[in-house]
């Protein structure tokens, strides 16, 4: 058994709940990084108006977490029972479970339509004894208070702050060649903000602006001069991004240097991570590096396997990525993490956060172990979470497309996994789908198929009207 399966699952079948609405809310309410509520940049627009706006977005934000949640499919090898939010259909699971060869696996969806999943499982008090009870290990998102407090939420709440874990990039950062850490600093209030982003850009320097708490994009924006000419200034750009909710409306904010990669073009490598598993005893476990898909600061999917990274970036990121597992288990963290870099023009190595939680790039290193281990080894494995599809599609019709493109894929050399199946209805409708095959030109014409496939879904309504 491979170290860190072992010490993540302990070889078991395991209840996968999936929490991260829940993770997200402990940081996403508006936060500053010592737990105190910030001051707000623009309290002038505290109206009625921009309450009930914030409460939207707010309940979008929740909603997009639920639909997220369906990669709780992948938490492990083999999961004994899945606890989604979101409502999703049975025939999912059957699909997945004969392509993994899983067990019988208890389906609990839709439990907890805008709310929490702590919240929907204290209303539910059966359910919760039964999945705190029984006799398999139970997987989470990521750690909340409702986990249990002590020195492992502690560590999450230290260093999933991107300030707590860039001084830590920059402590480690000499002993490891090929390894730079950029530049950041902190600033308080709109004013002072304005100021370091306007004469930044009055430099031509690009600037990466950072909550100090963020996930999948939310919270991090990178921003050009030209952005900022084009806004009319830097504090206008500030209140846009604020009102658009790409950044939290107080707290500190974080200029970060931006890492240019160069040129764009073929053999281009920009985003990478390395995850790894601190298992009970403090013993830190490496799973993988992958290269991930980030359009803007939104990160969209990943390649593992067999030669997804070249060897010298790998071997890099590893042994970084492995110290910082190491300070982070001394902290008192047990369980997954993952180190996220950006290359610069010299292929070196720049570190940008941790994350101590599952991530999507978790799900395709699980995935890739388990096909490995039940069709003998070598798979390749990318994720495409948030496929534009060209019509708003309910869960039987999505099932429906998927499945008559089935065939056409493993004639390409690649299997369809579904994971996010519960936003094909929303105003943008789009699928989260992995996809594993032995060669990377197996996994790039799968890709351009299932996406022309997606795309032809708005022509073929056309025609119907």
């Amino acid at each position: 058994m491979d170290g860190w399966v072992g010490a993540w699952t302990g070889g078991r079948r395991a209840v996968h709940v999936g929490n991260v609405a829940d993770f997200n809310e402990q940081f996403l309410g508006g936060r500053s990084t010592g737990g105190r509520p910030p001051g707000r940049w623009f309290p002038g627009e505290r109206s009625a108006g921009a309450r009930r706006e914030e409460a939207e977005r707010r309940a979008h934000r929740l909603r997009q977490a639920h639909h997220y949640a369906g990669l709780a499919v992948g938490y492990g090898p083999d999961p004994a029972a899945l606890v989604l939010p979101a409502e999703v259909d049975r025939a999912w699971i059957d699909w997945l479970a004969h392509e993994l060869e899983w067990g019988p696996v208890e389906l609990y969806s839709g439990i907890a339509p805008g709310e929490t999943v702590a919240r929907a499982l204290a209303a539910r008090p059966a359910l919760a004894e039964r999945l705190a009870t029984g006799p398999d290990p139970v997987l989470f998102w990521g750690r909340t208070a409702d986990c249990g407090e002590g020195p492992e939420l502690a560590a999450v709440r230290r260093y999933e702050a991107k300030d707590a874990a860039h001084a830590l990039f920059a402590e480690l950062a000499p002993d490891h060649p090929g390894v730079r850490v950029p530049h950041q600093e902190p600033v308080d209030g709109p004013r002072r903000a304005a100021r370091r982003l306007a004469a930044r850009a009055a430099r031509g320097r690009a600037t990466v602006l950072k909550s100090p708490y963020g996930v999948g994009g939310y919270g991090t924006a990178v921003v050009t001069p030209q952005e900022v000419l084009a806004a009319g200034g830097a504090r206008a750009l500030l209140r846009r991004l604020v009102r658009e909710d790409v950044l939290p409306p107080g707290g500190t904010l974080l200029l970060e240097e931006y890492v240019d990669a160069g040129p764009a073009g073929a053999g281009r490598l920009r985003d990478l991570t390395f995850d790894a598993v601190i298992g009970a005893d403090g013993l830190v476990h490496p799973v993988g590096v992958g290269e991930m898909a980030v359009e803007g600061t939104r990160y969209q999917g990943v390649t593992v396997g067999p030669g997804a990274v070249p060897p010298g970036a790998a071997a890099t990121a590893e042994r970084f990525g492995l110290a910082v597992g190491e300070r982070l288990a001394a902290a008192g963290h047990r369980g997954w993490y993952d180190v996220d870099f950006v290359t610069d023009h010299e292929r070196r190595l720049a570190p940008t956060e941790t994350n101590l939680r599952l991530t999507g790039p978790a799900i395709a290193f699980v995935l890739r172990h388990r096909l490995d281990e039940v069709r003998g080894p070598g798979h390749l494995v990318r994720t495409l979470d948030a496929m534009p599809l060209g019509a708003r599609l309910p869960q039987e019709a999505l099932h429906g497309h998927l499945d008559r493109l089935r065939p056409a894929c493993a004639r390409l050399g690649a299997t369809v996994l579904p994971l996010i199946v519960t936003a094909g209805h929303e105003p943008e409708p789009t699928v989260g789908l992995a996809l594993a095959a032995r060669s990377a030109e197996a996994l790039d014409a799968a890709e351009a198929l299932l996406a022309a496939a997606h795309h032809g879904l708005g022509r073929m309504f056309e025609a119907l009207r």
